[in-house]
């Protein structure tokens, strides 16, 4: 086994574990020479030899033999001009396998705690959310998976984690022979660091690898980490591979995840990806009951007067969250003043809250908006396809939304499937051409501007 050799081998394992765990990992390892059917090699810390001799071991012995024989074990030991202490690493002996370390679900589920009141029955369903709670509720029963995995995303306040934990009750309460396991995606990173500093990765691995439900909630949080992406993807293929269910939740679309290897992207994307819509007025409305009949309780002699839950729903519209606490904030101060909930009592309490949501429209919504209205599908009108009855609403939501948001055009032509801000002002103009010469696409504009501002 020659220094050449080595250089060779490391192209093939480059090949093998990617660029970025080639470059962190393999390229610093020295090969200092062979004894004894032992190859030794220099690294700069304990630690990336630990991890090395952990993670990649099997697969450089594996390439040392098919060149070398007699090569029967590896070696690592901290370079003498790397300024700390001499020492070896070698790599362990194959250990037995060890039993499943997860418990059973209702041990399992103490990852991340559960929220008692997110579950099924408190979710408000409305059409912006019937799917996901659709696909959420199949899921939940604990049968053969349909689709895997489940990735729910959609911007703060709309219900993500409410249905991730509605999920885990349910599971707990109709399976309890299953093993779950919900946490953040931060936790899931935390465990991994905390793995490789006390040199636990194989318990790591034994214990996400043994679920049989696996629900990472927030997981643009690994995004730009490479080594915890790296673990995420090898968990993800061994649990897929085994057909076990992974539910995974986000702030975005898998694709719109910034600094997401593409491998990864592509794993997320190989299920049901379900997007949790802004909720419109009836939705917004629904919760507000549901949550009056939950303050009756607290405070039975309360009643909201005629019109305070429809000006809410109105006013507060981009965050479910925001509009409960508004609606907790307002029993709370009736009580304490000794007044009724009424319009006037509604503007003085929560006048902070109601500047704070002004209405706010996003390109998203005036595209769903559009889609609607000329009843195409909303990917056709965002896709490549260029047929005047995707082309025309194409450029009426164009035209909305560089008039309605205060997006620049380069960032709309981003959310129409990635087009240049030139294909976005060619549109705007021909709608503004339009408008003055096509009595239907003037009014089409006023309809939508109207159902938008609503």
């Amino acid at each position: 086994m020659t220094q050449e050799k080595w250089g060779q081998l490391r192209q093939r394992l480059l090949k093998t574990v990617g660029q970025n765990n080639y470059k962190t990992w393999i390229e610093p390892l020295q090969f200092r020479g062979l004894q004894d059917g032992i190859a030794t090699f220099d690294v700069p810390t304990n630690f990336l030899g630990n991890y090395v001799s952990q993670n990649f071991s099997d697969l450089i012995l594996h390439e040392l033999k098919s060149e070398d024989d007699s090569i029967r074990r590896l070696s690592f030991a901290v370079a003498a001009n790397s300024g700390a202490r001499p020492s070896a690493v070698d790599t362990p002996a194959p250990a037995p396998a060890a039993p499943a370390t997860v418990k059973p679900a209702q041990s399992a589920l103490t990852a991340a705690p559960l929220d008692k009141r997110f579950t099924f029955d408190s979710f408000v369903v409305g059409k912006p959310n019937e799917l996901a709670h659709a696909a959420a509720k199949r899921v939940a029963e604990g049968g053969p998976v349909t689709f895997n995995p489940l990735f729910l995303y959609g911007g703060v306040g709309l219900g993500k984690t409410h249905l991730m934990h509605a999920i885990a009750w349910e599971l707990q309460t109709r399976r309890p022979d299953l093993n779950v396991l919900y946490l953040s995606a931060e936790q899931f990173m935390y465990r991994f660091v905390q793995a490789l500093r006390d040199r636990k990765m194989m318990d790591f691995k034994e214990m996400f690898r043994s679920v049989d439900v696996l629900m990472v909630d927030d997981v643009q949080f690994i995004a730009g980490k490479d080594s915890t992406q790296e673990e995420f993807f090898h968990t993800f293929n061994a649990l897929v591979d085994q057909n076990k269910q992974i539910i995974i939740s986000a702030d975005r679309a898998p694709g719109e995840i910034k600094d997401l290897e593409e491998r990864v992207k592509s794993r997320l994307q190989c299920g049901l990806v379900v997007d949790l819509h802004p909720t419109d007025y009836e939705l917004r409305l629904g919760i507000l009951q549901s949550k009056v009949e939950q303050q009756m309780e607290t405070y039975p002699d309360l009643r909201v007067e005629d019109g305070v839950l429809e000006f809410l729903a109105h006013r507060i519209s981009t965050n479910v969250r925001v509009l409960e606490g508004a609606l907790t904030r307002l029993f709370a101060f009736a009580s304490l003043v000794g007044r009724k909930i009424d319009m006037d009592l509604t503007q003085d309490c929560l006048a902070d809250v109601l500047r704070a949501s002004e209405r706010k429209i996003t390109v998203e919504e005036i595209q769903r908006k559009v889609s609607e209205h000329y009843n195409i599908r909303l990917s056709d009108m965002i896709g490549p396809k260029r047929l005047r009855a995707y082309a025309r609403p194409r450029q009426v939501a164009m035209y909305l939304a560089k008039h309605m948001t205060s997006r620049s055009l380069p960032e709309i032509g981003r959310r129409f499937g990635g087009r240049d801000h030139t294909t976005v002002m060619h549109g705007v103009k021909r709608i503004e051409e339009l408008k003055q010469s096509d009595g239907q696409i003037a009014e089409d504009l006023e309809l939508l501007r109207r159902a938008l501002e609503a």
